[in-house]
């Protein structure tokens, strides 16, 4: 059943590459505080050596997930085969948000093909790696990503998205200072 890595191997990188979805849980300190878990597509995802990975982060409805790493650095990515054979992988480590003013934005950005709407790339070691079976995950057969959320991200513009961060992605649910760029 389970198995636990100390990094990525060989094996898991295919996997990892192979994979439409993938899941990002972050939660604050607080005991009443919200856990978040966000699902990830758009090619957005990297593997930087068998203990570092980034992705791509788009302008979304919040920014849980930098509010939380910012307190804590805490991170889970999950990755599910929704096709044979049944796996799920779990990364754990602790990660870091990289925003577009900071000294190191053009080598992780360069990483990517960079989207309408881009925010942050967030950076992640790992410490831990594990495995699952994955029986109970049904199967489903990929259709496609869904251009969606880069539309609404063009219709914005520029100015139009500074001023939706400033509104819905400066502060986490629970109140936590989001990073924002030129904040």
């Amino acid at each position: 059943m389970a198995k636990v890595f100390d990094s990525i191997t060989p094996d898991l990188q295919r996997f990892i590459e192979a994979q439409q979805i993938f899941f990002v849980a972050t939660a604050p300190l607080a005991a009443d505080g919200h856990v978040n878990l966000s699902p990830k597509g758009l090619d957005s995802f990297r593997i930087l050596s068998p203990n570092q990975v980034a992705y791509l982060d788009v302008t979304g409805s919040g920014n849980e997930t930098s509010a939380h790493l910012e307190e804590n650095e805490r991170l889970t990515l999950m990755f599910c085969a929704f096709q044979e054979p049944p796996l799920i992988l779990r990364l754990y480590g602790k990660g870091r948000t990289i925003l577009p003013d900071a000294p190191e934005w053009d080598d992780f950005s360069a990483l990517f093909a960079l989207l309408p709407g881009t925010r942050q790339v967030i950076v992640a070691t790992i410490d831990r790696v594990q495995t699952s079976c994955g029986m109970g995950v049904p199967l489903y057969e990929p259709v496609g990503q869904r251009d969606s959320l880069v539309k609404w991200a063009e219709k914005k513009g520029e100015e139009g998205l500074r001023d939706y961060q400033q509104q819905k992605n400066s502060v986490s649910i629970d109140g936590l200072p989001a990073p924002l760029a030129g904040k």
